[in-house]
Parts: structure tokens; C-alpha cells; sequence
């Protein structure tokens, strides 16, 4: 495996050391020496927060059915009792004027539904992810954009809202993605309320935390500079 814990410890750097990268596996199996999540969550997403604080572990298909908006876009098939849950929940967001259900159709989902999903703190992964979440203030999140731009790596959509989840499979098939996060998502996570998401695709991980020290090296330089000539030509 890649040496995650180094990465970890670049974005912690940018990030600020309260703001903890997650991992996130998809797998067809329970990777060896992985906890399975015991217990209940409102979301998929509530697992993020989970990993944040710390804890390594999996989930499968049944501990994502209490979120039918995460199960469609994961791809997770509600068992039968259960489907209609997704029908209400739409139409209770399209009643309230929250999302048109034309809209729908356009949400990024998995291409297959996952059999094992393994959550953890990027340092302490045990398997290789398929895309790291990295939440922080904007200005932090520039860092990282501007890092993915130096590298190279192709970017999906620009800026992506509600469902949250969906920024997952919108960067595995797109590339890195930056989400405003959406209301349940952060009553689910404890997102703080000037944070945002960056969601990268753990196949251009190297390639960002490479370019990430170059990048908040020249901000440091260009922030001085900048505030150099506001002193100097502002009038105000």
C-alpha cells in the first residue's frame, strides 16, 4: 500500500490538526482484521463522522438502509419492505420545494452496488481507498483545488450540492470535486458550518499531496505580497 500515513500527515498540515482526512473502501468482502459496524445510523454519511473521530471499521448493505437517498447513491437495493422509503423522501423534498424530481435522474450514483464498505481515518486505512474526504473552510479547500490543478489531475464538477453522498461517485468517475455539503449531511457529520468537502479520488491522492507543500508555500508568499500592495494602493 501507499504510505497513507505521510499523506495524513501533509493535508493535517493544511487542514489544521482537528480536521481529519477519511478513507473510504469499497470491497466485496470484509478485509481481514476489520471491524463490522454494530449498532444504527441515521446515514451513510454518519459513517464519515465516525472515521473522523477516529474509528476503523466496515459496513454492509443493511447498516446504509436508514438513508434511502445514500442507499440510491450507492447503489444499495432497499429490501422490499423498505423500498417505498425512497419514493416518500423524494416527495417530501420535492413538496417542500427542496429539489425537483426531474432533477433525480442527473444524480451521480455507483456504478454497482458495494458488498463491504470500510471506513477510516486516512492515516490508519488498512486496505486501499477509493476516494478520501477531506472537510475544512474554503480557503483550506483552495489549497487542495489548486494543488489537484498543479498536478494535473482532472476534476469532475466544479462545485456539487445536495445529496452530499453523491460527491463519491461523481469523483470516482469524474475526478476531484469540491461539495458545499447538504443539511442532513451535516446534522449527520457535525460538519461545522463554514466547512466544505473536497473529495478526491484516491487514484490522484499521491499526485495532490505532492503538489499540496508547493502550493501552501506559494500562498504564503503571494499573501504577503498581496497584502504588500493593498497597503500600498488601496485608498480607502
Amino acid at each position: 500500500m501507499s504510505n497513507y500515513r505521510e499523506m495524513d500527515q501533509i493535508f493535517s498540515i493544511v487542514l489544521g490538526p482537528d480536521r481529519r482526512a477519511v478513507a473510504v473502501a469499497f470491497r466485496e468482502s470484509v478485509p481481514l482484521g476489520v471491524e463490522k459496524f454494530s449498532g444504527s445510523q441515521p446515514s451513510g454519511c454518519s459513517y464519515w463522522r465516525l472515521a473522523a473521530a477516529g474509528r476503523v471499521f466496515c459496513t454492509v448493505a443493511a447498516d446504509h438502509y436508514n438513508c434511502a437517498i445514500g442507499s440510491y447513491t450507492h447503489n444499495i437495493e432497499l429490501p422490499e419492505e423498505r423500498a417505498p422509503e425512497l419514493d416518500q423522501t423524494l416527495a417530501l423534498m420535492a413538496g417542500i420545494g427542496y429539489l425537483k424530481m426531474e432533477e433525480v435522474p442527473m444524480i451521480p450514483r455507483l456504478q454497482q452496488a458495494p458488498a463491504v464498505v470500510v471506513y477510516a481515518p486516512l492515516r490508519d486505512t488498512p486496505v486501499d481507498p477509493d476516494v478520501v474526504l477531506l472537510m475544512a473552510p474554503p480557503g483550506r479547500i483552495m489549497l487542495i483545488q489548486e494543488a489537484a490543478q498543479r498536478a494535473g489531475v482532472r476534476t469532475g464538477a466544479p462545485l456539487l450540492g445536495r445529496p452530499t453522498c453523491m460527491s463519491i461517485p461523481a469523483a470516482m468517475a469524474g475526478g476531484f470535486v469540491v461539495s458545499t455539503g447538504c443539511i442532513g449531511n451535516r446534522v449527520y457529520t457535525d460538519l461545522r458550518e463554514d466547512d466544505l468537502y473536497a473529495v478526491i479520488p484516491a487514484r490522484d491522492l499521491a499526485k495532490i499531496a505532492g503538489a499540496l507543500e508547493t502550493i501552501a508555500a506559494a500562498n504564503s508568499v503571494l499573501l504577503e505580497y498581496h497584502r504588500g500592495r493593498r497597503r500600498e494602493l488601496a485608498t480607502e
